[in-house]
């Protein structure tokens, strides 16, 4: 005859092999449907178009359609709200920049939902040049010549942007803010819509993802004058960095990261994480990544969590240098 304490240690034995036995079956099993892809941001943003280059094919390995929704609006706070309050089943997952998940929080003394507590770390996918480009026949050849021709006449010189508190905006207040000088911020919505206009001359100067730009750039639309990274890149080698050439120490990049609702099983989590890793080191697709400005940067979970949290810090420090808020 079983003392008590044999019963329960049997019962506990049981409980374990049950949820060890559901958590895998849940893996084996996800996902049984179409997966939701919210991107926060226009379509054809930077983002955007790497979200589908790699939701195309994670649906192809994963036999299921991840279907994209792009849901721009107050810089990404709407559709990253609806991503945080959504089904925590794995089946609504975020395509977000680090603009939404870095930049929002410390420029906005309410937010809806908290980075860190409402929203599972799935995946770093890749990081992303930015570039400063004028209009073609802009005069203006490099970063020096737009710190002197705002210098010159204060306020003059307007930049678009993909709305206030958008990357964009920021990349030039950080810019203006170590310049010392003042420029006239025009707010777009959305990053593709504030690049056309500069690309028409409606607007003298511009920051963007590379990748938004690229091809106006190829295509002589815009006139590119500068690099936001501490190195000059490789697909555009003879233009110099903004760092050497008018701002020494100026630096800009971002993210793009997969993420899903806080309380998204760790077996959902760990899938997902290994189709997006699978997806983005494709040889095939990271040359469509790479040729469009991205580095494919697939991380694990923790990993995407630890960038989140020193990114936070870095512009938590650098707004409140720069006097920087959009309340």
């Amino acid at each position: 005859m079983e003392s008590g304490a044999t019963k329960l240690a049997r019962l506990v034995l049981g409980i374990a092999l049950a949820a060890c036995s559901a958590a895998a079956f849940a893996q084996a099993g996800f996902p049984r449907k179409p997966i939701l892809m919210l991107v926060p941001l226009q379509a054809a943003s930077a983002v955007d178009n790497a979200a589908r280059v790699v939701a195309q094919r994670m649906s192809e390995n994963m036999g299921q359609t991840i279907v994209i929704e792009n849901q721009p609006g107050a810089a990404g706070l709407i559709g990253a709200e609806k991503v945080a309050r959504a089904a925590p089943d794995g089946y609504t997952i975020g395509g977000f920049n680090d603009s939404i998940m870095t930049m929002l929080p410390n420029l906005r003394a309410k937010m809806p939902w908290d980075i860190l507590k409402d929203f599972e770390p799935v995946s770093l996918v890749s990081t992303m040049e930015w570039a400063l480009v004028v209009p073609p026949s802009s005069p203006l050849r490099n970063a020096g010549d737009v710190i002197a021709a705002a210098k010159a006449k204060p306020g003059a010189l307007n930049y678009s942007s993909g709305g206030n508190g958008s990357p964009q905006h920021i990349a030039m207040e950080v810019f203006k803010s170590g310049a010392g000088v003042h420029m006239t911020h025009i707010p777009y919505r959305g990053a593709t819509a504030a690049a056309l206009d500069a690309a028409s001359g409606q607007v003298e100067v511009h920051f963007s993802g590379l990748p938004t730009v690229f091809s106006m750039i190829k295509g002589g639309k815009l006139k590119l004058i500068g690099i936001a990274s501490s190195r000059r890149s490789p697909l555009f080698p003879d233009t110099p960095t903004i760092s050497e050439s008018g701002l020494p120490g100026f630096e800009f990049n971002s993210f793009f990261a997969i993420v899903a609702p806080a309380g998204t099983p760790k077996d959902i989590v760990a899938r997902l994480n290994a189709e997006v890793a699978k997806a983005a080191n494709a040889p095939d697709v990271r040359e469509k990544l790479v040729a469009q400005g991205f580095t494919v940067r697939a991380s694990s979970p923790e990993e995407l969590g630890e960038a989140t949290r020193e990114q936070l810090a870095r512009y938590g420090k650098l707004f409140k240098q720069a006097g920087i808020r959009i309340d």
